[in-house]
């Protein structure tokens, strides 16, 4: 058999890209080659006729003198039989370029190799979606719109304090060496609110009326007999405790001889005390002969806190504090007291007369002023 190749058109080649990834051949046998003495001018006709034989395959064509099988007779691409692959390009391209994204995706013979992150949506999610945004932008460009408005408000709405600040010239006498102030009050109702929550709280209260009123009574009833032992203090006394509590001390003054005896507390206990303020007094001047306190870390403004004292003692009239040098006092304390030397300079009008030591429920010093008379 005689086999010649003829080289394939450009017609051949398109075809041949367009077709199913396995490329057919065509074969044609030539079962009658011409004799080996065939002349150069046959030949050359041969290969002519031969590049007008064609195949839907696209692949090389190997073709004979003899004309080619009658299913690949047809020259028209039209009329060529096309694989179930090739259609379903055709297809993809014609709706790809119709524009309509929905189709393209469904029809596209190419599933996508990486899934969408963001699912379609309709025309009336995206209506919604939109009028969402919107009114969470208005929600947001009015709220901090409204914040100046509302932090006026904060402002002028804070409750003013109750009771004066210290002036100036008290700022300079507490500040004195060996007394400290303790920070963290915003205002004086703040300091009151603070001082109630231990004042008002149940468990302490009962246990200040049960187990510590038998405990404290006799010790502070030997306290003012050896006050009355120095002549420091009589049963004709009027007598004043201050921050009382629930009155332990102002039963131990009468238990000593002491009956006209009154305490002072924020909070109330008759008959022993009565609702009074430290800072101030509900008592006129020059009132009492003998006056007790235990309580004067508590005290916020100490310079107030002894000049309530000057006021409403009698002239020679006793004033007797404990205090605590060597240790801190409690959390509801609101000052720290390191030396006697402080106190010596905040009672002006009175006169130092007995330092000691004293074991007092947490409290270590005794300290005894005298009010001088008047000139």
């Amino acid at each position: 058999m005689n086999w010649k190749i003829a080289p394939p058109s450009q017609r051949d080649l398109f075809s041949f890209l367009s077709s199913s990834p396995k490329p057919s051949l065509v074969f044609a046998l030539n079962q009658n080659p011409p004799p080996s003495s065939t002349s150069a001018e046959s030949r050359g006709a041969a290969a002519r006729s031969s590049h007008r034989t064609t195949t839907s395959s696209g692949g090389p064509v190997l073709v004979s003198n003899q004309n080619p099988p009658p299913w690949n007779t047809s020259a028209n691409p039209k009329e060529q039989r096309r694989d179930p692959a090739t259609e379903r390009r055709r297809v993809a391209v014609a709706n790809w370029s119709s524009g309509d994204r929905l189709k393209r995706r469904d029809l596209s013979p190419f599933p996508p190799r990486i899934p969408s992150l963001f699912p379609p949506y309709s025309t009336k999610d995206m209506k919604i979606a939109s009028a969402n945004s919107f009114i969470l932008r208005c929600f947001l460009i009015s709220l901090f719109l409204s914040l100046p408005f509302l932090l006026l408000l904060h402002l002028f709405s804070q409750p003013q304090p109750r009771h004066p600040p210290p002036s100036s010239t008290s700022i300079t006498t507490t500040t004195v060496a060996g007394l400290k102030i303790r920070p963290g009050y915003t205002s004086y109702d703040a300091y009151i609110q603070h001082q109630l929550n231990k004042t008002l709280n149940p468990k302490l209260r009962k246990v200040w009326t049960t187990r510590d009123w038998n405990r404290k009574i006799p010790v502070f009833a030997r306290f003012f007999q050896e006050l009355k032992d120095k002549h420091l203090l009589h049963n004709a006394s009027k007598a004043l405790c201050i921050g009382a509590r629930v009155g332990q001390e102002v039963e131990a003054l009468r238990r000593v001889g002491v009956t006209d005896s009154i305490g002072i507390d924020l909070v109330p206990f008759p008959p022993l005390v009565v609702k009074g303020d430290f800072h101030n007094q509900p008592f006129d001047n020059d009132t009492f002969d003998f006056e007790f306190s235990n309580v004067f870390d508590h005290a916020l403004y100490p310079h107030k806190f002894v000049a309530e004292i000057e006021r409403t003692l009698k002239p020679n009239g006793i004033c007797v504090l404990h205090v605590a040098l060597s240790r801190r006092a409690d959390k509801y304390s609101a000052n720290d007291l390191f030396s006697v030397q402080p106190l010596v300079e905040l009672f002006k009008n009175s006169r130092l007369l007995q330092v000691r030591n004293v074991d007092g429920f947490g409290l270590d010093t005794e300290v005894v002023f005298r009010k001088k008379i008047k000139q």
